[in-house]
Protein backbone atom coordinates (compact mmCIF):
# COMPACT_ATOMS: atom_id res chain seq x y z
CA UNK A 1 0.00 0.00 0.00
CA UNK A 2 0.89 3.70 -0.33
CA UNK A 3 2.03 5.94 1.94
CA UNK A 4 0.63 9.19 1.67
CA UNK A 5 2.16 12.16 4.09
CA UNK A 6 -0.26 14.49 5.51
CA UNK A 7 1.47 17.32 4.07
CA UNK A 8 1.36 16.85 0.46
CA UNK A 9 -2.27 16.77 0.65
CA UNK A 10 -3.27 19.50 2.85
CA UNK A 11 -5.99 21.89 0.90
CA UNK A 12 -6.06 25.58 1.74
CA UNK A 13 -8.97 26.74 3.44
CA UNK A 14 -10.21 30.15 3.74
CA UNK A 15 -9.57 31.85 6.89
CA UNK A 16 -13.07 33.00 7.38
CA UNK A 17 -14.30 29.50 7.00
CA UNK A 18 -11.91 28.02 9.80
CA UNK A 19 -13.68 27.18 12.96
CA UNK A 20 -11.88 27.96 16.22
CA UNK A 21 -10.49 25.42 18.39
CA UNK A 22 -9.12 23.31 16.54
CA UNK A 23 -7.08 22.73 13.10
CA UNK A 24 -7.77 21.06 10.14
CA UNK A 25 -4.71 18.62 9.15
CA UNK A 26 -6.35 17.09 6.20
CA UNK A 27 -9.58 16.93 4.38
CA UNK A 28 -11.27 15.48 1.42
CA UNK A 29 -14.44 14.42 -0.36
CA UNK A 30 -14.55 11.45 2.02
CA UNK A 31 -13.21 12.46 5.50
CA UNK A 32 -11.86 15.35 7.51
CA UNK A 33 -8.45 14.92 10.20
CA UNK A 34 -8.39 17.83 12.83
CA UNK A 35 -5.94 18.49 15.56
CA UNK A 36 -8.41 19.33 18.66
CA UNK A 37 -7.39 21.55 21.12
CA UNK A 38 -7.72 20.57 25.10
CA UNK A 39 -11.22 22.06 26.40
CA UNK A 40 -13.03 21.64 22.95
CA UNK A 41 -15.94 18.50 23.61
CA UNK A 42 -15.76 16.11 20.64
CA UNK A 43 -19.48 15.50 20.48
CA UNK A 44 -22.33 16.58 22.77
CA UNK A 45 -23.74 14.52 25.46
CA UNK A 46 -27.21 14.41 26.32
CA UNK A 47 -26.38 16.80 29.36
CA UNK A 48 -24.38 18.96 27.87
CA UNK A 49 -25.38 21.99 25.28
CA UNK A 50 -21.95 23.60 24.86
CA UNK A 51 -20.41 24.03 21.18
CA UNK A 52 -18.39 21.07 20.04
CA UNK A 53 -15.83 20.06 17.16
CA UNK A 54 -18.11 18.35 15.38
CA UNK A 55 -20.91 21.15 15.63
CA UNK A 56 -17.88 23.36 14.24
CA UNK A 57 -16.94 21.65 11.47
CA UNK A 58 -20.54 20.95 10.74
CA UNK A 59 -21.04 24.47 10.06
CA UNK A 60 -17.86 24.86 8.31
CA UNK A 61 -18.70 21.81 5.69
CA UNK A 62 -21.81 24.16 5.23
CA UNK A 63 -20.44 27.33 5.00
CA UNK A 64 -22.56 29.05 6.60
CA UNK A 65 -25.64 28.04 4.87
CA UNK A 66 -28.64 27.26 6.62
CA UNK A 67 -30.40 25.60 3.90
CA UNK A 68 -27.21 23.15 3.19
CA UNK A 69 -27.93 19.36 3.76
CA UNK A 70 -24.01 18.11 4.24
CA UNK A 71 -23.66 15.78 7.11
CA UNK A 72 -20.40 15.00 9.21
CA UNK A 73 -20.81 11.61 10.94
CA UNK A 74 -18.17 11.09 14.25
CA UNK A 75 -15.79 8.32 13.55
CA UNK A 76 -14.74 8.46 17.29
CA UNK A 77 -13.92 10.75 20.14
CA UNK A 78 -11.29 12.15 22.64
CA UNK A 79 -11.83 13.94 25.98
CA UNK A 80 -12.81 17.19 26.18
CA UNK A 81 -9.72 17.65 27.94
CA UNK A 82 -7.87 15.48 25.79
CA UNK A 83 -5.82 17.51 22.72
CA UNK A 84 -5.44 15.91 19.45
CA UNK A 85 -6.40 13.88 16.41
CA UNK A 86 -9.90 13.36 15.43
CA UNK A 87 -11.35 11.74 11.96
CA UNK A 88 -14.81 12.76 10.82
CA UNK A 89 -16.47 11.25 7.83
CA UNK A 90 -18.43 13.01 5.04
CA UNK A 91 -20.60 10.10 4.25
CA UNK A 92 -22.29 7.11 6.41
CA UNK A 93 -20.40 4.95 3.83
CA UNK A 94 -17.13 5.99 4.63
CA UNK A 95 -18.09 6.10 8.98
CA UNK A 96 -19.11 2.65 8.41
CA UNK A 97 -15.84 1.78 6.69
CA UNK A 98 -14.23 3.03 9.17
CA UNK A 99 -15.51 1.83 12.82
CA UNK A 100 -15.33 -1.73 10.45
CA UNK A 101 -11.52 -1.35 10.27
CA UNK A 102 -10.93 0.80 13.78
CA UNK A 103 -9.50 -2.48 15.19
CA UNK A 104 -6.78 -2.59 13.23
CA UNK A 105 -5.96 1.42 13.32
CA UNK A 106 -2.70 1.76 14.84
CA UNK A 107 -3.51 5.03 16.88
CA UNK A 108 -0.87 6.67 19.68
CA UNK A 109 -1.12 9.00 22.52
CA UNK A 110 1.27 11.06 24.27
CA UNK A 111 1.12 12.17 28.04
CA UNK A 112 3.11 13.84 30.68
CA UNK A 113 3.08 12.13 33.82
CA UNK A 114 4.17 12.85 37.41
CA UNK A 115 7.76 10.66 38.58
CA UNK A 116 9.01 7.84 36.49
CA UNK A 117 7.89 4.37 36.25
CA UNK A 118 9.95 1.93 38.11
CA UNK A 119 9.09 -0.09 34.44
CA UNK A 120 10.56 2.03 31.59
CA UNK A 121 8.18 -0.49 29.40
CA UNK A 122 5.09 -2.40 30.01
CA UNK A 123 1.49 -2.75 29.65
CA UNK A 124 -1.65 -1.90 32.70
CA UNK A 125 -4.44 -4.74 32.79
CA UNK A 126 -7.38 -3.77 35.12
CA UNK A 127 -11.62 -3.86 34.68
CA UNK A 128 -12.50 -0.59 34.62
CA UNK A 129 -15.86 0.64 36.49
CA UNK A 130 -18.17 3.20 36.71
CA UNK A 131 -20.28 4.55 39.56
CA UNK A 132 -22.96 6.72 39.36
CA UNK A 133 -21.46 9.77 39.28
CA UNK A 134 -19.36 8.63 36.16
CA UNK A 135 -16.35 8.44 37.82
CA UNK A 136 -14.18 5.42 36.49
CA UNK A 137 -11.86 2.95 38.41
CA UNK A 138 -10.40 -0.57 38.53
CA UNK A 139 -11.97 -3.50 40.38
CA UNK A 140 -10.92 -6.70 40.83
CA UNK A 141 -13.94 -8.66 40.32
CA UNK A 142 -14.45 -9.25 36.56
CA UNK A 143 -18.40 -9.35 36.57
CA UNK A 144 -18.28 -5.49 37.95
CA UNK A 145 -15.95 -3.98 35.49
CA UNK A 146 -14.67 -4.38 31.78
CA UNK A 147 -11.18 -5.44 30.84
CA UNK A 148 -8.94 -2.64 30.36
CA UNK A 149 -5.22 -3.15 28.62
CA UNK A 150 -2.43 0.13 28.32
CA UNK A 151 0.77 -0.32 26.79
CA UNK A 152 3.17 2.22 27.49
CA UNK A 153 6.62 3.69 26.62
CA UNK A 154 8.86 6.44 28.47
CA UNK A 155 10.29 8.14 25.81
CA UNK A 156 12.37 11.04 28.31
CA UNK A 157 12.19 11.76 31.67
CA UNK A 158 13.79 13.91 34.70
CA UNK A 159 13.31 13.63 38.03
CA UNK A 160 9.91 14.88 38.40
CA UNK A 161 8.23 14.15 34.86
CA UNK A 162 8.01 11.71 32.22
CA UNK A 163 7.07 11.98 28.71
CA UNK A 164 5.60 8.94 27.61
CA UNK A 165 4.07 7.18 24.29
CA UNK A 166 0.60 5.01 24.45
CA UNK A 167 -0.69 2.34 22.65
CA UNK A 168 -4.27 1.32 24.08
CA UNK A 169 -5.02 -2.25 23.57
CA UNK A 170 -8.97 -0.88 24.33
CA UNK A 171 -10.63 1.58 24.36
CA UNK A 172 -12.54 2.49 27.48
CA UNK A 173 -13.31 5.72 29.23
CA UNK A 174 -10.82 7.95 31.13
CA UNK A 175 -8.72 4.40 30.74
CA UNK A 176 -5.35 6.22 29.80
CA UNK A 177 -5.92 8.60 33.10
CA UNK A 178 -7.31 6.02 35.67
CA UNK A 179 -4.09 3.71 34.50
CA UNK A 180 -1.30 6.00 35.26
CA UNK A 181 -2.76 6.96 38.29
CA UNK A 182 -3.16 3.41 40.13
CA UNK A 183 -0.07 2.54 38.81
CA UNK A 184 1.08 5.86 41.10
CA UNK A 185 1.96 7.98 37.78
CA UNK A 186 -0.72 10.60 37.48
CA UNK A 187 -1.02 12.59 34.32
CA UNK A 188 0.28 16.43 34.89
CA UNK A 189 -2.54 18.84 35.11
CA UNK A 190 -5.44 15.78 35.17
CA UNK A 191 -8.19 17.39 37.73
CA UNK A 192 -9.99 14.46 38.11
CA UNK A 193 -7.69 11.80 38.65
CA UNK A 194 -4.66 13.54 39.02
CA UNK A 195 -3.25 15.71 42.32
CA UNK A 196 -3.13 19.17 42.39
CA UNK A 197 -0.11 20.37 40.89
CA UNK A 198 -1.23 24.16 39.17
CA UNK A 199 -1.66 22.91 35.23
CA UNK A 200 -4.70 24.26 34.21
CA UNK A 201 -4.63 21.57 30.92
CA UNK A 202 -4.08 18.16 30.96
CA UNK A 203 -1.07 16.92 29.40
CA UNK A 204 -2.82 14.32 26.72
CA UNK A 205 -2.68 14.07 24.00
CA UNK A 206 -3.75 12.17 20.55
CA UNK A 207 -0.41 12.36 18.26
CA UNK A 208 0.09 9.66 15.66
CA UNK A 209 -3.09 7.35 13.73
CA UNK A 210 -2.46 5.17 10.43
CA UNK A 211 -5.20 3.62 8.58
CA UNK A 212 -6.63 2.82 5.13
CA UNK A 213 -8.55 5.59 3.16
CA UNK A 214 -12.05 4.34 2.91
CA UNK A 215 -12.60 4.82 -0.84
CA UNK A 216 -9.30 4.77 -1.67
CA UNK A 217 -7.56 2.30 0.18
CA UNK A 218 -4.44 3.94 0.39
CA UNK A 219 -2.37 4.36 4.04
CA UNK A 220 -2.88 7.53 5.60
CA UNK A 221 -0.23 8.39 8.48
CA UNK A 222 -1.14 11.87 10.49
CA UNK A 223 0.71 13.46 13.09
CA UNK A 224 -0.43 16.20 15.32
CA UNK A 225 2.43 18.50 17.10
CA UNK A 226 2.71 18.60 21.12
CA UNK A 227 0.76 21.50 22.17
CA UNK A 228 2.78 24.42 23.08
CA UNK A 229 2.25 23.95 26.77
CA UNK A 230 2.83 20.15 27.03
CA UNK A 231 6.57 19.65 28.18
CA UNK A 232 5.99 23.27 30.03
CA UNK A 233 9.10 22.72 33.37
CA UNK A 234 9.78 19.30 31.35
CA UNK A 235 12.43 20.26 28.91
CA UNK A 236 14.87 22.50 30.73
CA UNK A 237 16.23 19.89 32.98
CA UNK A 238 15.01 17.03 30.78
CA UNK A 239 17.60 13.76 30.94
CA UNK A 240 17.30 10.76 28.77
CA UNK A 241 17.48 7.60 31.38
Amino acid sequence: MQKISAKKKIKPVPKKHLPKGLTIIYEDIDIIIINKESGLLSLAAPYESEETAHQRLTTYVRRGNKKSTKNLFVVHRIDRDTSGILIFAKSLKAKNNLEKQWPNIRKRYAAVVHGVPANKTGTITSFLTQNKNYHVSSTKNEREGTLAKTKYKVLQNNHDFSLIEIKLLTGKKNQIRVHFKELGHPLVGDTKYGIPDGEKKLRLHAHKIIFKHPHSGDILKFEAPMPAYFLKGFLANQKNK
